[in-house]
């Protein structure tokens, strides 16, 4: 029996793995379940999981949360703040960690787990954007294993020999470790999101609404907005950098509509690997939990028959800035990607508070990239004090040059 602790549990990967659970309550019990602000989800979900543990980042909600748990008569330990967060992590009965809290404010639980050993299944990319040579240092000190949660990685790690993925796991990869193995690409694919179509000349005029309808995926507003500027693809490539320890120029980004493709491997031979699915993180987030085995989900599989054509094609640099600035930004090295993923996070907070125009948002990034592309950062303290410094400069440029 494993003992889950699933940090972001209200947002849509942590409901996705608590779906899972369920189906496996031979397999998994839930320890810890943690959320920002969310009191009601909150509830619902404790009283239906009972884990022994709920934390709250905010303390007027855990107030909340622990009110309504006892008048409910529950027996969950109500928690709160970024402390509490590190603590259930970290937890000597946990066994594994979903990291699911989206942005920068899901570095330190992370990190909690990874040093406490844990397996970490990592849904929160910003982990390593901020912090890729310090987290993935720590894996390798403490033993953690580390699975890949996005779509897109889970997909490529299926996709690599059985050999590479253990490497992968403890961070034991070398920097010839993909040319042993005669890899020559790592392709991400990406949806391109719902203005893949859309005259440049109206993304001016794209509103938050628009934006988080993605036509494919189930996803939180932020996330949304990134794969709409691609800077989630962009998130995502930084992220495979470090991961499977491949150089930029061996990660291929390609414009898949259809999403049914979640990502590929090419080899030296020509040969192409890709794994297929339903656009369902169900899919992913079983396959991590139960790995090296592999476990029912109740995700149709694919009926090929009724498949319409699969369609690929380049990222235009006009259309998506922002996966341009992230290849920059991850050549540049992890002060500029901290800084990049600050200023971004800021600049999309401001355009669904209507502070800012869609097309704005890349402006924004641009400008703080370009201030904090020759920084550095290499210690978890100076890395938090860039992401703040990045922070301030988007602001004030949002409320300066762009008001």
């Amino acid at each position: 029996m494993q003992q889950l602790v699933i940090l972001g549990a209200t947002g849509s990967i942590g409901q996705s793995t608590l779906k899972v659970a369920a189906e496996h309550p031979d397999r998994f019990a839930v320890l810890a379940l943690t959320a920002h602000r969310s009191v009601h989800a909150m509830l619902q979900l404790c009283l239906r999981f009972q884990p022994r543990y709920a934390v709250m980042s905010e303390h007027a909600a855990a107030r909340e949360l622990q009110q309504q748990l006892q008048a409910a008569g529950s027996q969950t330990e109500v928690l709160a703040g970024e402390q509490a967060l590190c603590d259930v992590a970290a937890h000597p009965e946990a066994d594994m960690v979903m990291a699911a809290i989206v942005g920068a404010a899901g570095l330190l639980p992370t990190l909690a787990a990874v040093k406490a050993a844990k397996t970490v299944l990592l849904a929160n990319k910003e982990a390593l954007v901020m912090a890729g040579a310090l987290f993935m240092q720590q894996v390798q000190q403490s033993g953690a294993r580390l699975l890949p949660i996005d779509s897109e990685h889970n997909a490529i790690f299926q996709c690599l020999p059985a050999s590479l993925q253990q490497a992968v796991c403890r961070h034991q990869l070398q920097t010839d470790s993909l040319q042993q193995q005669r890899i020559s690409k790592i392709i991400l694919t990406a949806s391109g999101g719902p203005f893949l179509q859309t005259p440049l000349s109206d993304f001016a005029h794209i509103t938050p609404a628009q934006a988080v309808a993605h036509p494919n995926w189930d996803m939180g507003q932020k996330i949304s907005v990134d794969s709409a500027t691609m800077m989630n693809k962009g998130l995502e490539l930084i992220e495979a950098h470090w991961l499977f320890h491949c150089p930029v120029e061996q990660i291929e980004v390609v414009i898949h509509p259809q999403s049914v493709i979640h990502s590929m491997v090419q080899y030296q031979d020509g040969s192409v690997i890709a794994q297929l699915g339903q656009p369902d993180m169900c899919t992913p987030i079983a396959y991590a939990m139960a790995y090296p085995e592999r476990i029912s989900t109740q995700v149709a599989p694919l009926d090929f028959s009724t498949l319409s054509a699969l369609s690929f094609s380049s990222a235009e640099r006009s259309r998506f800035p922002n996966l341009y600035l992230a290849i920059d930004a991850c050549r540049y090295g992890q002060a500029a990607t901290t800084a990049l993923n600050a200023a971004n996070e800021v600049a999309v907070s401001a355009f669904l508070a209507g502070q800012l125009r869609f097309d704005q948002i890349a402006l924004v990034n641009a400008a703080v990239l370009e201030q904090f592309a020759v920084a550095t950062a290499t210690e978890l303290e100076a890395i938090l004090e860039l992401d703040q410094q990045a922070r301030m400069v988007a602001e004030h440029f949002i409320q300066g040059p762009l008001a």
